[in-house]
């Protein structure tokens, strides 16, 4: 991650390291499942916060999505 502006919610997740982002991801994950099974209409909103803790975790951890991309498609292609 390059820019990161004082004040930034992003910058503070890539400040505090790959651990404290991917804890991130797992709470958000966590709540995804919860409301997954609430059926309490947050479930969007729940997975929009998972992609976006994972879009972070991938910027902190240095991985650019396109690898993950090209891996999706390899696991589409028949052996």
């Amino acid at each position: 991650m390059r820019e990161r502006p004082p004040g930034s919610y992003v910058a503070s997740l890539a400040d505090a390291g790959v651990e404290r982002a991917a804890q991130k991801l797992g709470e958000e994950g966590v709540e995804a499942a919860i409301a997954a099974t609430a059926k309490d209409g947050r479930l969007v909103s729940e997975a929009a916060d998972v992609l976006f803790h994972l879009y972070v975790l991938l910027a902190v951890a240095g991985i650019d999505v396109s690898q993950v991309e090209s891996e999706l498609a390899r696991r589409a292609t028949p052996a």
